[in-house]
């Protein structure tokens, strides 16, 4: 009902009385009031006026309400250990497919190899528990397909040269935009659910812990609307899941690419190993050519371009 209260507000560049409000939403006059006073109390200026109401100014809050027909599937904390954290428990407790989790900020906010993701406020922290039919080899194919076509809505939204990093990071200029971080679990031959956790540097400062880091905000010099480029990315990522089988997946992340060609460095739990990135398989397994000639597969770790 507030995201139905927040529409006829937004619509509207004048005030709204209560008995517009109540006869649109079939729902009684003090119930409006009540909806409005929670929805001023978590930080929306609406004016109340003896006419009405209007709305004054629209926060950027990453509420339930605010993404219409998903409001049902998405849970939303001021802040929380990490989202990955809240998504694993929903997860083994059967939550649907395509439920998201979002965080204000995060007090350990985890990237892979167990390190830490700055997570202040203005970022973007959120994810999305998925539970696809696909065999668990190809389950990274999922991950490509999510970092891909985030690079892509940030590339269509603020025309900015946006690159994907192996496996997963979103560069702009060699500077880190985003990051994604992927768990599993599965029975015998199928996931049981892959839970997908991203954190976009958005109105937030990474620099001062991260000086190879950028926000949006930084690059635009303007503030960046967090509820759309978050509902951008659910309807394109959930739209591509529904009506594709990511047989292609891998190539279209390719031509998105900063890495392939490029001396590396790639840090796994237990080895280092320097060499050209060659290629990307139909896994999502970088190919690595190491400095003595040797072909080295590398299915999981931390990428540093040198």
């Amino acid at each position: 009902m507030k995201g139905h209260i927040l529409k006829l507000l937004r619509a509207e560049n004048d005030v709204v009385s209560g008995e517009t409000l109540s006869s649109h939403l079939g729902i009684s006059r003090v119930s409006i009031w009540k909806h409005i006073k929670k929805l001023r109390d978590v930080g929306y200026d609406i004016q109340a006026t003896p006419k009405g109401y209007r709305l004054i100014n629209d926060p950027d809050i990453l509420y339930p309400w605010e993404f219409g027909d998903r409001e049902l599937k998405i849970h939303y904390f001021d802040e929380v250990t990490s989202t990955m954290d809240v998504a694993g428990n929903l997860a083994r407790n059967d939550s649907p497919h395509f439920t998201v989790v979002i965080a204000g900020r995060q007090s350990k906010g985890r990237g892979r190899l167990k390190r830490n993701w700055l997570s202040s406020e203005g970022g973007l922290y959120f994810t999305i528990i998925l539970r696809p039919q696909i065999p668990p080899v190809f389950i990274s194919r999922v991950n490509f397909a999510a970092s891909m076509i985030l690079a892509r809505i940030l590339h269509n939204m603020f025309h900015i040269d946006a690159r994907v990093k192996w496996p997963n990071d979103i560069l702009v200029n060699e500077r880190k935009v985003a990051g994604l971080l992927s768990e599993m679990e599965a029975e015998t031959d199928l996931v049981t659910f892959i839970n997908i956790g991203m954190g976009v540097n958005v109105n937030n400062d990474p620099t001062l812990r991260e000086p190879m880091a950028v926000s949006l905000k930084k690059i635009m010099g303007r503030n960046i609307s967090r509820k759309q480029l978050l509902s951008e990315f659910l309807d394109e990522f959930e739209n591509r899941l529904n009506n594709d089988t990511l047989d292609n997946v891998i190539s279209e992340w390719k031509s998105y690419s900063v890495t392939i060609g490029r001396q590396v460095k790639i840090v796994t739990t237990h080895d280092e190993y320097k060499g050209i990135a060659m290629d990307v398989d139909n896994t999502g397994a970088l190919i690595l050519k190491l400095e003595d000639g040797s072909i080295k597969k590398i299915i999981y770790g931390d990428c540093f371009h040198t």
